[in-house]
């Protein structure tokens, strides 16, 4: 499956399963811009690894309307159309009991992992229609399908992200635009400095493969899912859960 000619966003590429996304894109052939906040993390990335040198970074919070408004324009700007987006940028928040949780914390989390979601779906499929030709993939969570303890707002947030995929690949299905979701178990990335150590045990607890997932194992199912070959596959969900998952 090649990707030549194309071009890939990745929101929250500058590390963890994001960073793997993008380096999978590039080695397909792909042209790859990375949307993300934290510009220094993402020009560290890409000095590290020479093929990632024609990457385009992208300053943006995608929880700002405006700001995701800017990157697709940027994007648009630089490589003439927008092939395959994969929504990686997330936060996972504290890990308290609903009575104790901080309201402030909840609403970041919304703001981000969902309105984000939604920013990011909606300012590519303007683009992705007048081609009739697009791939979205949005990163939930199995704590979407489940609902981890102590994790309310990401629990939450993540459900949301699959609701909104299953909508809107469904709003989209006569166009050749695929719009599907994955909810991967936890992968040790750097949202682990998020989470306490009890939280960490207990997700590793309910992997019945008793290990983390490689990020470069879900960049392996995310690519295909925004590419070429996937091209029936809409407002699905794909479970990276370990057999975690019960649905």
């Amino acid at each position: 499956m090649t990707f030549s000619g194309t071009c890939a966003v990745v929101t929250g590429g500058a590390q963890g399963i994001g960073l793997a996304v993008v380096d999978a894109f590039l080695a397909k052939g792909a042209k790859v811009a990375i949307w993300d906040v934290n510009q220094d993390q993402a020009r560290r990335a890409m000095a590290d690894v020479p093929e990632r040198s024609e990457v385009l970074l992208v300053a943006c919070d995608i929880s700002n309307w405006q700001q995701v408004q800017s990157a697709a324009a940027k994007t648009l700007d630089a490589f003439g159309h927008i092939d395959s987006v994969v929504n990686s940028a997330g936060i996972a928040g504290p890990n308290e009991t609903v009575e104790d949780y901080d309201n402030d914390a909840w609403r970041q989390i919304v703001e981000i992992n969902l309105n984000g979601t939604y920013f990011v779906n909606k300012a590519v499929i303007g683009p992705m229609k007048s081609r009739n030709y697009g791939r979205i993939v949005n990163i939930a969570s199995i704590a979407g399908k489940e609902g981890n303890p102590k994790a309310c707002a990401y629990s939450a947030s993540k459900a949301g992200v699959i609701g909104f995929t299953k909508s809107l690949g469904k709003e989209l299905a006569d166009f050749d635009i695929a719009v599907n979701c994955v909810t991967p178990a936890a992968a040790r990335t750097p949202i682990f400095d998020q989470m306490s150590q009890e939280h960490i045990d207990y997700m590793l607890s309910k992997i019945p493969r008793g290990r983390f997932l490689e990020v470069e194992e879900a960049a392996a199912m995310i690519v295909w899912l925004a590419g070429p070959e996937n091209s029936f596959s809409t407002g699905a969900v794909f479970d990276l859960s370990g057999g975690r998952a019960t649905y």
